[in-house]
């Protein structure tokens, strides 16, 4: 995607570096034009072909692409823009590092990584861009996050197989290797093993230490590599070289995995990405049909677009109707019948012929356009995840140095105490301070959390996850393929003329060979009582209204209720009937034998057989439900009312974004989904959970991704998240607790450093077997 006009198909994609511009309006005043604020129904909603319905967000002034100009009318504060795309970002705190750091730098006004998409977005205050350009880069690379221009792409890995494994995790592969040759050979010589666990130490502390000295310079002093690297120079200085090299393993583990992670997160980006063509067929004036890039389209072209293809921007149809699967845009399973002059919006399927359309989006504003910029806001929107050890390590590694200094300092100054009793009461204070156990503590009980969670088929990308899932109050349900089973089926066959079997049997027929999801249904009710297939002659499919045939000498008629005109004589009793089964939120059809109605068929996505199950389990924890869905409100109601649960209904995808934002005003709020329409709701959630059936897009954005369809499942990993959680607050306690009764003894002089040694290697022992009682975990 370009990051400059959001455009996922731009060949010509641009750095921003916003000279004085026009002063934006109101709406935007909040953010530089190139990053306006604009509501979603603007972003939505705004009609591009027509200026005057459009919103200040669509204007001239306030548009997604920034507009130079070198003689503003009105002078105004000199404000500048920079981007760049950012690499080697592990988790959302690396993002919040190299924040850190570029802030510190004068000149720069304000620094915002947004993680999702890798974009580094800097304000500066002062004209001399040129120069705060290299300071601002020369910087990032110091801290450990290179950058690129937007133009610029990542290298490409050459190597492949065990070569680029080993690039990727050769320090974590060589200190296994050394402590697996160090345990075996301790048995027989154990001062050469306690050397080796030493060597794989001092190994895995190098890149380590180097880098807490580097963000320790760019303003994080006290980050988690800082921790790590005091937790591993005690457990050196103790003697405790086994302690010592594991904390460095668990620390990499997890480092690594939560990269493989976020890696697979922004994958789906790219995935979403792929549901715009490359090429498109253009209908010129002359009639002369090209296959032209998808990024010269222009409002006002002409495309064709044959059956089975997606539109790759927002069009209006031109054919008299036409279906089309928004299954993708939003959730909806049937296809949606499209009469002449309705907007289709991108990333829509033609289904059922050869259609011609007139384009009407510019390039970064049709509808995926606006799909990957909610992703994106959602993802700023968010404050950076702060892991526990980070924020706790803020204040207890100084305070504990500063307190072990005047435990040493202060009696032998002012009361003329023995400094040799002092320096050594001091020196076990901070050993019984080490903080190997609060390392341990927190990724340890995650870690058991995390296998049993993937264990019970919940693929929970990271700790912040488990956290976050663990806080839910709502939980809201995409309907389609969520809490249905995502395709339609035969619900009613209503006979008023000869036999309900006969009826279905020779709608079967002219049905047959369709790929229609409705005429498919009807093929597979008939077959599943056992119907014989019976042939059609003459078949006709209408589209939008139905099918007709000849069928055993007679001829039969499929047609849509509310499609129905003058011609076709229903009478009032059967009319109200057949009305009265679609108030039920079904889809219904006439079925006309000979001119005759003589029955009708419904269909309907039926809610999937563990959804009241689910749903009660979750009243029962306190969880309470809402169900988000593109369908009409009849459907919705009828479905949400035999689940007990809320409803809003008739939502596009920013829609369902909106009814996130409401809830998550005063609540926190998971999101279920399995299509792309579900990817920003699920952003903008506390938590997105993903159907394992789902779309790429779905899967990779959510936080947790569910192996199977298996909806039952949210209950008992929202129970095991809290349990986690009750885990790591045990934990914590339990390590700051058992050191501060040994820090009070040992100040006092009741204890020494063998008790030191004791109370922090006890400490850990502790909170880790407690952490394994996760593995155990049942709901």
């Amino acid at each position: 995607m370009c990051h400059s006009c959001h455009s996922v198909k731009c060949q010509n994609p641009i750095q921003h570096t916003t000279k004085p511009e026009i002063q934006p309006k109101a709406c935007c005043s909040s953010q530089t034009a190139s990053e306006s604020s604009c509501s979603i129904a603007e972003i939505t909603d705004g009609d591009t072909d027509d200026p005057s319905s459009q919103g200040c967000c669509s204007s001239q002034t306030c548009s997604s692409q920034t507009q130079n100009n070198d003689t503003p009318s009105e002078p105004i504060p000199f404000s500048d823009s920079l981007q760049w795309r950012v690499t080697n970002m592990d988790c959302p705190s690396c993002a919040n590092k190299l924040e850190t750091a570029l802030k510190g730098i004068t000149g720069v006004e304000s620094a915002q990584v947004r993680f999702a998409t890798e974009k580094l977005i800097v304000n500066l205050n002062q004209a001399d861009s040129d120069k705060l350009k290299a300071t601002i880069e020369a910087k990032a690379a110091k801290t450990g996050f290179p950058l690129l221009s937007l133009t610029e792409t990542k290298p490409l890995e050459s190597e492949s197989g065990w070569l680029t494994t080993f690039k990727k995790d050769g320090l974590l592969i060589s200190l296994v290797a050394v402590m697996t040759f160090a345990a075996v050979l301790s048995r027989w010589m154990p001062e050469v093993g306690s050397a080796l666990f030493t060597l794989a130490t001092v190994l895995g502390l190098i890149p380590i230490v180097k880098k807490a000295i580097t963000l320790g310079r760019s303003g994080s002093p006290f980050s988690i590599e800082t921790l790590m690297s005091i937790a591993a120079f005690g457990a050196l200085y103790l003697g405790e070289t086994v302690e010592a090299a594991m904390v460095l393993v668990l620390f990499l583990i997890g480092e690594r995995l939560e990269g493989y992670a976020s890696a697979k997160a922004r994958a789906g980006i790219q995935a979403l990405m792929a549901l715009v063509p490359e090429t498109v067929t253009r209908i010129f004036e002359d009639g002369r049909k090209e296959s032209v890039s998808v990024s010269s389209l222009q409002p006002g072209h002409a495309i064709e677009i044959a059956p089975g293809g997606r539109l790759p921007a927002d069009a209006v149809l031109k054919n008299e109707i036409a279906a089309f699967d928004m299954s993708a845009l939003t959730g909806e399973s049937i296809p949606v019948e499209k009469q002449r002059g309705d907007k289709v919006l991108a990333g829509a399927l033609a289904v059922d012929r050869f259609v011609s359309l007139e384009v009407v989006s510019k390039q970064g504003e049709s509808a995926i356009d606006r799909i990957l910029n909610l992703i994106e806001d959602a993802e700023s929107r968010r404050a950076p995840v702060e892991r526990f050890i980070d924020r706790f390590s803020r204040w207890y590694t100084p305070l504990m140095i500063v307190l072990a200094s005047l435990v040493v300092v202060i009696p032998p100054l002012m009361f003329g105490e023995s400094w040799d009793t002092w320096i050594y009461r001091g020196l076990a204070l901070l050993l019984i301070a080490c903080p190997c156990a609060l390392v341990i503590s927190t990724p340890a009980a995650m870690t058991s959390g995390l296998a049993t969670a993937a264990r019970q088929g919940a693929l929970i990308k990271g700790g912040a996850a488990l956290e976050a899932l663990s806080k839910v109050e709502w939980v809201a349900f995409d309907k389609t393929g969520t809490l249905t089973e995502g395709k339609p089926v035969v619900t009613d066959v209503l006979v008023w003329e000869g036999d309900d079997n006969a009826l279905l049997a020779q709608a079967a027929a002219v049905e047959r060979g369709s790929h229609h999801p409705l005429a498919k249904a009807v093929v597979e009710a008939a077959d599943a009582r056992g119907l014989a297939s019976l042939k059609a002659e003459n078949v006709i499919a209408t589209a939008g209204k139905g099918v007709s045939g000849q069928v055993e000498g007679k001829h039969l008629e499929v047609l849509a209720l509310d499609k129905l005109d003058e011609k076709y004589a229903v009478s009032a009793e059967r009319q109200n009937a057949a009305q009265a089964i679609a108030d039920q939120g079904k889809t219904v059809a006439i079925v006309f034998i000979d001119g005759i109605a003589s029955g009708a068929l419904a269909w309907r996505d039926e809610l999937r057989a563990t959804a009241k199950a689910t749903v009660d389990a979750l009243n029962k924890a306190g969880v309470r439900s809402v169900m988000l869905t593109g369908d009409n409100p009849h459907a919705a109601a009828g479905l949400a009312g035999s689940l007990n649960m809320d409803f809003r209904a008739g939502l596009m995808p920013e829609g369902k974004v909106e009814a996130i934002h409401d809830i998550a005003q005063k609540h926190r709020v998971a999101m279920v989904g399995d299509g792309i329409n579900d990817a920003p709701a699920m952003k903008s959630a506390t938590i997105g959970i993903a159907m394992g059936g789902g779309t790429d897009v779905a899967l990779e954005t959510a936080d947790i991704a569910l192996s199977q369809n298996r909806i039952e499942q949210i209950p008992s990993v929202i129970a095991l998240s809290r349990a986690t959680m009750r885990n790591v607050r045990q934990n914590v306690a339990l390590a700051v607790g058992l050191k501060a009764v040994f820090l009070v003894t040992s100040v006092l002089g009741f204890t020494g450093l063998w008790v030191a040694v004791l109370a922090d290697s006890g400490a850990t022992a502790i909170v880790t077997l407690n952490a394994l009682r996760l593995l155990r975990f049942k709901a």
